[in-house]
């Protein structure tokens, strides 16, 4: 699998220790420094099945500077916040775990860990 990872985020470390512990080998993808396009991040939300916004920290400074709390949350707006996750990767909710099945997971809890483990077994 590849996590996409801020190597200072701590709920990253934790993913990182869970699949570790579990010998779940993966890819780190340091996402703020290797940007993903806009490609990437609808692909990521298609293996999430999530919309742009459901991925955006909109408490970053990033997205309180651009107003996005208040930006429109529908079909024809997704393409912005696309962008603005492109333009600004650490608007990217993390750790995202992209599992060799096609699908995906944000790896903030325990559950999501445990089943990310659970799926790399397959």
């Amino acid at each position: 699998m590849e996590i996409w990872h801020n190597p200072s985020c701590s709920k990253c470390a934790t993913a990182r220790a869970t699949l570790d512990e579990a010998r779940v080998p993966y890819r780190l993808r340091a996402y703020l420094t290797e940007p993903p396009t806009v490609a990437e991040v609808t692909e990521v939300l298609r293996r999430l099945d999530a919309r742009a916004w459901d991925i955006c920290r909109t408490g970053e400074p990033a997205a309180v500077a651009l107003g996005m709390a208040d930006w429109a949350r529908d079909d024809a707006t997704e393409a912005r916040w696309i962008a603005a996750l492109v333009a600004h990767p650490e608007l990217i909710q993390r750790p995202i775990l992209l599992l060799d099945d096609g699908s995906a997971l944000v790896g903030r809890t325990s559950e999501a860990l445990d089943e990310a483990v659970r799926r790399s077994d397959g």
